[in-house]
């Protein structure tokens, strides 16, 4: 019973958007309603509105971090295991991708996919996101500095994390944000991918 509400509590937690949360909060037009139609970070961005952009990137990548690490410290306490820590991280994941508050349609994960593995490794996620930082800074496509950084995520899983079923939920979060990029990876090879703070 314990495991089923803890994984159950960390797909709401996921479901929750901070993209509409923090348009809302600084009086922005619905993300949903503009650029790419994502509510994430980038899209935000899109509005000029940095702060706005800033709280969507926290929120997004702090409740992938906070599912994981009390995911942890409840399987320690309880004794529940390593796959109950697994299941939870993606069962945030997955309620950030596919949200109950909005219909199932959300964003792209990659900022929640960052604090999954902050979560499950803090040399994982600072790795992870230095791959992304220096692609962005390098291309200034988001979509691009994301999907390189998912692919090689599961490689680096491979070497840091002992545990092979965290390695394993790695490659999966990597392979669902790869799939909900396929429109953004259409752009990439046909060269009209919008580059990071372009309104379109």
């Amino acid at each position: 019973m314990i495991t089923v509400a803890l994984i159950f509590s960390a797909y709401l937690l996921g479901s929750i958007s901070f993209a509409v949360i923090a348009s809302w909060l600084f009086k922005l037009p619905d993300p949903r309603s503009y650029g790419s139609g994502n509510p994430g970070a980038t899209n935000v961005l899109r509005t000029g509105k940095k702060a706005a952009a800033a709280v969507t990137l926290l929120g997004d990548a702090g409740k992938g971090w906070v599912a994981v690490v009390a995911a942890k410290y409840l399987s320690n306490f309880y004794g529940l295991g390593d796959e109950v820590i697994a299941a939870s991280a993606l069962a945030v994941f997955l309620g950030h991708l596919f949200p109950v508050f909005l219909a199932f349609k959300g964003g792209k994960g990659v900022a929640t996919s960052a604090g999954i593995l902050l979560g499950l490794n803090l040399w994982l996620g600072i790795l992870v996101i230095s791959t992304w930082v220096i692609i962005a800074l390098t291309s200034r496509i988001s979509s691009l500095s994301a999907l390189l950084s998912a692919l090689l995520a599961p490689l680096y899983a491979y070497f840091l994390l002992e545990e092979e079923v965290f390695t394993i939920t790695v490659l999966t979060v990597s392979i669902l944000l790869i799939i909900k990029h396929r429109p953004n990876i259409t752009n990439l090879i046909a060269g009209k991918e919008t580059r990071i703070g372009k309104s379109s």
